[in-house]
């Protein structure tokens, strides 16, 4: 069978890849910004805020380890530790998690929070280093009233040590802390990651795919349509699944490259948004021209021109006895598809004819349901 996926890992979202395409500038502030304080000797604390799949969690390990190989503070290493507070969604087990940050390990029961404060002091005083803690997901936690980052965020007044902070949510979640622990994050402390455009999405795809994918297993058009696919949410986790689910079923179909119908199908299984009753909502007329833009897609194209779709309806009204439509209400009728989140119009540049997509399910898929709401083809005149 051909191998087409050589390092499947690097596309788990939880890879921390080499470099942050999209993210270049916000991870050379936010850099900066630990730098220059930590070298002051002082801490520093943050929220990273965004929707999913929008890069908060790679850009928090990616300064975690960049810090750790080339940043001292006072002398200090700095020592990185990672709670996903979503599994941990209190004060006690998630310093459980830091106790074992730190090399101590106590039993689940039996201690106080006082208590495995204490521990924990113990732990840091054994190995003096930096303690870099990032929250992620931690909306779970402050909603319950968490002391925590109050202690964290003060860590050398209340005997703690040195630390710093990282917290990372969806949303601004600091309103839900108590005002000592708001203060320590200030105005400026926060950095929110808004989603990511089509154009980013395709050179994380690109970088992913040339360390996770066989060169010659896929081409740009490829890249360039599953990052299409997630562009409405700008989600890159999303996208990352979607080229994954596609070189998995090319590996299966026994094929030694992703074609388009691949991710049309990845991207179906994972979040279809063409449903059997929005087709059954359709009229006619948009059935149609959604039947020839299928047809015409069928093969190894991800996308067609408008001339080659209108080319192709005409074939169809002929089939199915409608009346041929102008070109204004051909397009008028292809932009309703496009609100309708079923096309996908690439206007292009100028001179240029605008490019017609559908990556939602395979395309020889949306033929045959199309076809059965149809009533039957017109016999041909001989």
């Amino acid at each position: 069978m051909p191998t087409i996926l050589v390092r499947e890992e690097t596309l788990d979202p939880g890879f921390v890849p080499p470099a942050l395409p999209g993210r270049e500038r916000e991870y050379r502030a936010l850099e900066e910004r630990f730098r220059t304080t930590l070298a002051r000797g002082v801490p520093y604390h943050t929220l990273i805020t965004g929707g999913v799949g929008s890069g908060k969690t790679a850009l928090a390990r990616r300064l975690s380890d960049d810090l750790r190989q080339r940043v001292k503070i006072g002398g200090l290493a700095v020592h990185p530790l990672y709670v996903n507070c979503w599994r941990r969604a209190s004060d006690r087990t998630v310093l459980l998690d830091l106790l074992r940050g730190v090399g101590v390990s106590l039993p689940d029961r039996g201690y106080g929070i006082s208590e495995m404060l204490d521990v924990f002091e113990q732990g840091i005083r054994k190995d003096p280093r930096h303690l870099l803690v990032v929250l992620d997901e931690v909306g779970a936690l402050v909603r319950q009233g968490t002391k925590l980052v109050y202690l964290l965020s003060r860590a050398r007044e209340v005997g703690l040590g040195s630390i710093s902070l990282v917290l990372i949510a969806p949303q601004d979640v600091l309103h839900f802390l108590d005002a000592a622990s708001r203060s320590s994050f200030g105005v400026t402390h926060r950095l929110h990651l808004p989603p990511y455009d089509v154009a980013q999405l395709e050179v994380i795809l690109a970088a992913r795919a040339k360390l996770a994918l066989r060169p010659g297993s896929y081409s740009p058009e490829v890249i360039a349509q599953v990052a299409r696919s997630a562009g409405i949410t700008g989600d890159a986790r999303f996208a990352l699944e979607v080229l994954s689910s596609a070189a998995q079923a090319a590996e299966s179909a026994g094929r030694d490259e992703i074609t388009p119908e691949d991710v049309r199908a990845a991207k179906g299984s994972i979040a279809p948004t063409l449903s059997e009753e929005k087709l059954s909502g359709l009229s006619a007329t948009a059935l149609l021209v959604l039947l020839s833009l299928a047809r015409s897609l069928k093969g190894p194209r991800s996308n067609a021109t408008t001339e080659k779709v209108r080319q192709t309806y005409a074939v169809v009204a002929e089939e199915h006895g409608a009346k041929p439509m102008s070109r204004v209400t051909f397009w008028r009728t292809i932009k309703e598809l496009e609100r309708d989140g079923l096309v996908d119009v690439d206007a292009g540049g100028a001179g240029q004819s605008a490019r017609l997509a559908m990556d939602e399910l395979p395309a020889s898929t949306l033929e045959l349901l199309i076809e059965e709401r149809m009533p039957p083809p017109r016999p041909h005149k001989r």
